[in-house]
């Protein structure tokens, strides 16, 4: 289901006709050369495609405006080889819809110290023409991205890719539509928010369902489907009875199974991309989803618990912004459930009634069926694991009532120090920067949500840039954060987003 364009980010080179023909066809020339080895470097998520040289207002606005109808297009990334009159952009950016990358770079590597003369000066002035542009776009306000450093070099190239996946992370919030299975738990502040706002800031579409239409959807399936699903998992899952009978467990799997190829069928027949359940209001569901929307996420669909459809958008977008990474080690929505303070061991058990997402777990995966204290039904089936160690960042999307603010905070996750046999659930363990009391007492502090939208695999970097080409506020926590300068920074929020 994890499904999204082939998308490419096309080379824009600027320049202006001053220096004759000569000059131009060598500003050609090195903007393809540049665009071919970037293609052939590997670095790249996504192909970089070669436009013809901007060298008039009237081109440039046509240029833009047709990255604007390229559905294929995700972004422009514009670099000016020799001087570009910047007066000569405006109609163009000020049309332009899509993320935009200015690479602050030049052709040569190197000063030609022997042979430098002033015809080289003028035709290469990159360090004058990126000025004159990166002027008016700071001018015009435009949001975009500032990459410096040689084309060749693997870290502007890792740059580049990394604002790839975020450019996608943009384009793509205007096509995620969250579907709503009955409302989000009664007096529940967080998880509430202004879905109308939301649509015009982010593009995203938030509709609700009644919970017994979709409960159809499940009764649809067939025997013969939901067995062959219950196969699999047993293929593909250790088992766990724990004491129960083997057919009494096979049977409340085969719930699951039923609820995953039902929500699944109806997802897709009503084009959505990400769906919230609510444990209060499960209508004709015989159990609540847990299993099965663990795998509707390892598929792709965005998940939040409890009605949190901020959290579902999120955890889709970030699902696509990682999609075909090299080693990418998963991406879940998660919930801060309990502490451990003991000192040189401190950090924050994460987890769930039921739904995490199997593709942040590190080992064997198991099925257990245990009773469920909430919902009133009977027992669901889960997938059981503990997650990987490493690095990730935990993101929180909140509404103040007047602006939403993204929350982003690095974190360290670890194994515990000892393992938990009765907790049935899916766990991640992690230590928040800089440390647990600083990081828990910033996070409290900026109003930061108990579900959030982790990965392994983005940064803090990406998700800022999202948030910026958004135009809302973004709040880190991170191995540089202190509680004073934190406040001050939230303060100077207030003021500049009111």
């Amino acid at each position: 289901m994890l499904t999204r364009k082939q998308y490419q980010f096309w080379f824009c080179t600027g320049s202006q006709d001053l220096y004759g023909d000569e000059c131009l066809a060598h500003v050609a020339e090195h903007a393809k050369i540049i665009v071919q080895k970037l293609n052939e470097s590997g670095k790249l998520p996504f192909e970089i495609v070669w436009k013809p040289t901007l060298i008039t207002n009237e081109l440039i606005r046509k240029t833009f405006n047709e990255a604007n109808t390229d559905e294929r297009c995700a972004g422009v990334i514009t670099w000016m080889h020799t001087f570009s009159p910047a007066k000569s952009w405006i109609l163009g950016l000020q049309e332009y819809r899509k993320p935009l990358l200015h690479l602050h770079t030049q052709f040569n590597e190197e000063i030609p110290y022997d042979t430098i003369d002033m015809d080289f000066m003028n035709e290469n002035q990159s360090a004058h023409g990126d000025r004159e542009y990166g002027h008016i776009v700071s001018r015009m306000g435009i949001e975009r991205k500032v990459v410096v450093g040689h084309w060749a070099d693997e870290s502007v190239q890792d740059r580049i890719a990394s604002w790839m996946r975020t450019a996608v992370g943009i384009v793509e919030s205007s096509h995620v539509r969250v579907m709503r299975v009955a409302d989000n738990m009664r007096n529940v502040a967080v998880t509430e928010g202004d879905k109308v706002e939301a649509q015009l800031k982010f593009g995203w579409e938030v509709d609700t369902y009644p919970v017994n239409e979709i409960a159809e959807a499940v009764d649809a399936v067939s025997e013969s489907d939901t067995n062959a699903l219950v196969d699999e998992y047993y293929d593909k899952y250790e088992i766990l009875l724990e004491g129960r009978d083997a057919a009494e467990f096979r049977r409340h799997v085969a719930v699951q199974a039923q609820i995953e190829l039902g929500f699944e069928r109806f997802l897709e027949e009503k084009n959505y991309q990400a769906i919230v359940t609510h444990f209060g209001d499960l209508g004709a569901l015989k159990q609540l989803p847990g299993l099965a929307i663990q795998r509707l996420m390892q598929k792709g669909y965005g998940f939040g618990a409890e009605g949190d459809w901020k959290v579902a958008a999120m955890v889709r977008i970030m699902k696509l912004m990682t999609q075909d990474m090299k080693d990418a080690k998963g991406t879940s929505m998660l919930e801060d459930y309990t502490y451990n303070f003991v000192k040189g061991k401190e950090g924050i058990l994460q987890a769930h009634m039921l739904e995490i997402c199997p593709s942040i777990a590190d080992g064997p995966i198991s099925i257990k069926c245990q009773p469920l204290s909430m919902g009133d039904r009977e027992d669901p089936a889960r997938l059981v694991f503990t997650s990987k160690e490493g690095r990730g960042i935990a993101v929180s999307m909140i509404d103040l009532g007047n602006r939403f603010r993204l929350i982003i905070n690095d974190v360290k996750c670890k194994k515990t120090e000892k393992p938990m046999p009765k907790l049935p659930v899916a766990t991640n363990f992690w230590t928040p920067e800089p440390d647990l009391y600083t990081g828990a007492e910033a996070w409290i502090l900026a109003g930061g949500a108990h579900h959030t939208a982790f990965t392994y695999d983005l940064t803090a970097e990406q998700m800022g840039d999202w948030a910026a080409a958004m135009g809302i506020e973004a709040v880190y926590i991170d191995a540089n954060t202190n509680i004073r300068d934190f406040k001050r920074d939230l303060k100077l929020g207030e003021l500049f987003y009111r």
